[in-house]
């Protein structure tokens, strides 16, 4: 991998029911205390939220299907980057400036080369916790969990390592990248690859009685993190991990 192909940056995307846009982007802002810029696009689809210090990494888009996360990949060279991906098993589907792909799965993410490198610090709430946005996992069932394992580590230039049992492992992150690509291998044993955002904090209870208030709906509890749901539908997780390494 050269520096023209090799990742700087990793945005990720939420793409959002036009009937649940604007609750799930003010509930969005609220979570991560991100304002959300003003909108642009040709139907004003795109927007971002935008921390208070540091580059943004977390964004949003109006689309006409059922909500869903998808990952920015930001390269030098996102013509170049897309033909290594094309390489390692992705397929194009579109050239828009930016390359859009589906990895060898059918997960959706795109090239672009927008600059950003100054990573954003957590937020802290009334109460004194920490929490931030930090980590994008793909759930993967388990006929596609090794070879789409292998594809993102390839991309990203960096190692699949096992974190706990054979259910999760992660593809290392540089300290100067916002997000790490969590990889859990799913029970079940065919379907589609999906994501899911989740959030460290210092305070999981704390963290997520903000959420509720905000409109998230809880999901269920787990040993060390909590799965809530979005107005738009969409899964996502509380975690007690460090919101505030570097």
């Amino acid at each position: 991998m050269d520096e023209a192909t090799r990742p700087f940056w990793l945005s990720a995307f939420l793409d959002l029911p036009a009937e649940a846009f604007d609750a799930a982007t003010a509930f969005w802002a609220s979570v991560t205390g991100y304002p959300l810029s003003p909108l642009r696009g040709d139907d004003l689809e795109f927007g971002t939220l935008v921390p208070p210090a540091g580059d943004d990494y977390l964004r949003v888009q109006r689309v006409g299907s059922s909500a869903r996360i998808h990952l920015d990949v930001h390269v030098t060279d996102p013509a170049q980057a897309a033909r290594r991906a094309l390489r390692l098993g992705a397929t194009l589907l579109a050239d828009r400036g930016y390359q859009v792909l589906s990895s060898p799965s059918g997960f959706v993410f795109c090239l672009v080369n927008h600059t950003a490198g100054v990573r954003p610090h957590a937020a802290r709430w009334p109460g004194g916790h920490l929490s931030r946005v930090d980590q994008v996992a793909l759930d993967l069932p388990r006929d596609v969990h090794d070879s789409e394992s292998d594809f993102w580590a390839e991309l990203l230039g960096e190692a699949a390592r096992p974190l706990s049992g054979d259910e999760f492992s992660a593809v290392d992150r540089r300290p100067e990248l916002p997000l790490r690509l969590l990889l859990h291998r799913l029970d079940e044993p065919t379907g589609a690859t999906r994501a899911h955002l989740d959030l460290a904090t210092d305070d999981v209870a704390a963290e997520v009685d903000r959420h509720l208030v905000l409109g998230a709906e809880h999901v269920r509890d787990h040993d060390g993190w909590t799965v809530l749901r979005d107005p738009a539908g969409l899964l996502y997780c509380v975690t007690g991990r460090d919101p505030a390494p570097g």
